[in-house]
């Protein structure tokens, strides 16, 4: 006989932590199944490593900029044992801090190793046992998607999560994709000595996001040495001896491209299979994601789903938002809660950060807005003259008529902070004039929000220090 259990969720990482918190306060046992490391992929695989390693090769960067300056060397080689070990220490101690030790310190919470699957509209097999519930949320995540692509069968590529356990970086790397892993970590790559080529098939890198940032980023990037070719079909990618080889059409003609290391870095796939859902009338899209409402309901009865494996917005606080969404709605049917996607923030962690919430001015006109934007480069901000990171734009879109700000876009040093005020600004529903209006710390990054409101009905080139 199954054991009844008040509350199920599949996964462990940040979408299944959030609503398992959030069912636990709100009376509920919760037991959560999970066949590989808590925390899932943000702290094991993704966000923790690959920041962590990111923000060494930003010291690196910033030590050249030293230089410039007349204040510091990188003559200095890198030891790669020193920050293989401080990486795994981070990923370490925040799995412990923010899940074993919540595993352990909230009552209510418990974890069950192994894979699970279903087996009837309200069972789940793990291990031979048989566990059933009226609640049950999938946060099973998601992992590397890989293309089929000729010959990539033989090669010993990486992937995202592969290429943050190298013990050492490779010499030369190619990237396939031009998507947010690709720049990410092509960047850090390169910062620690590897020359990179990123291969995008695409017109260019970035192409879901603003072109007013992603042009000041590929820009940065390539003047650090990534080398990027956008409108190349790979073909085939062979073995070369010691290097792999990538025969594509580049610009309408024949290329090969040569590295040591391979990275194919090309999106998500959900971790939907082998888990029983035909059996139990959970329906996925043609990717295999499962297909949610706006109220996170799948269309099983009693199955909600949330994260990653959903194929919606792809970070780690949009999943946890929605798997509290999840649950609100599952353990109250009057809530009706849903997610105010426009008003959350995403960024991306190259140098310079890029940071986007709201509408695009595309999304904005489709959504039926009236609208005017403004655009002004990172250089215009004091602060980017005093620390010398003068690379990246910054965009606002707002409705024509009222002022209300619609969508912030921006690449600029620490774009990843800068990003929220901009965020509590939509969901706040002020005005670009009420931006212009609000004092800024000077100088400060976060100033250049204020100048780009300013922009809207000023030349902020004729503007003095401080002014109003």
């Amino acid at each position: 006989m199954p054991k009844d259990c008040d509350f199920i969720i599949l996964g462990s990482g940040s979408t299944a932590f959030a609503a398992a918190l959030r069912a636990q306060a709100l009376g509920r046992k919760v037991t959560m199944i999970e066949k590989s490391s808590p925390g899932g992929t943000c702290i094991n695989w993704g966000c923790i490593p690959s920041k962590t390693l990111i923000h060494a090769a930003l010291f690196r960067q910033e030590a050249r900029l030293g230089e410039v300056l007349g204040v510091g060397s990188v003559a200095d080689g890198i030891d790669w044992a020193r920050l293989t070990n401080h990486k795994n220490r981070v990923v370490k101690g925040l799995r412990k801090t923010k899940y074993l030790d919540v595993l352990q310190n909230v009552p209510d919470l418990r974890l069950i190793k192994g894979t699970g699957k279903f087996i009837g509209p309200r069972t789940l097999e793990i291990d031979e046992q048989q566990f059933s519930s009226d609640r049950i949320l999938i946060a099973t995540g998601g992992f590397p998607y890989i293309p089929a692509l000729p010959g990539l069968e033989n090669i010993n590529y990486l992937t995202s999560r592969s290429a943050l356990l190298l013990k050492e970086f490779p010499a030369s790397l190619i990237i396939i994709g031009g998507g947010v892993i690709a720049v990410e970590l092509g960047q850090m790559f390169t910062r620690l000595g590897t020359k990179v080529q990123i291969l995008e098939r695409g017109s260019r890198i970035l192409p879901r996001l603003e072109n007013e940032p992603v042009m000041a980023i590929q820009e940065a990037l390539r003047a650090e040495g990534v080398n990027i070719f956008q409108g190349t079909q790979v073909q085939e990618i062979v073995k070369a001896g010691n290097s792999v080889e990538v025969i594509s059409e580049f610009d309408g003609k024949p290329k090969t491209f040569r590295a040591e290391k391979l990275l194919v870095a090309v999106g998500t796939a959900p971790a939907s299979q082998r888990i029983g859902l035909e059996s139990v009338g959970v329906e996925v899209n043609e990717k295999g994601f499962i297909k949610v409402d706006d109220q996170m309901r799948t269309t099983a009865p009693g199955i909600w789903a949330a994260g990653d494996v959903t194929g919606g917005t792809m970070i780690a606080t949009v999943g946890a938002r929605e798997g509290i969404v999840a649950v609100d709605n599952m353990l109250n049917p009057d809530c009706s809660c849903r997610i105010d996607y426009c008003s959350l923030p995403m960024a991306i962690f190259t140098d310079p950060e890029i940071g986007t919430v709201g509408y695009s001015e595309e999304s904005a006109r489709k959504a039926g807005f009236q609208v005017t934007t403004n655009t002004i480069p990172v250089s215009a901000i004091p602060k980017a003259q005093v620390t010398g990171h003068t690379a990246g734009a910054i965009k606002m879109i707002a409705e024509e008529g009222s002022g209300r700000l619609l969508g912030v876009h921006l690449a600029c040093h620490r774009g990843a902070d800068i990003i929220n005020e901009a965020a509590l600004a939509i969901r706040c529903k002020i005005t670009v004039s009420d931006l212009a209006n609000t004092t800024h710390v000077y100088p400060s990054m976060a100033e250049g929000l204020r100048l780009c409101a300013q922009g809207f009905t000023r030349d902020i080139s004729k503007l003095s220090c401080c002014a109003e």
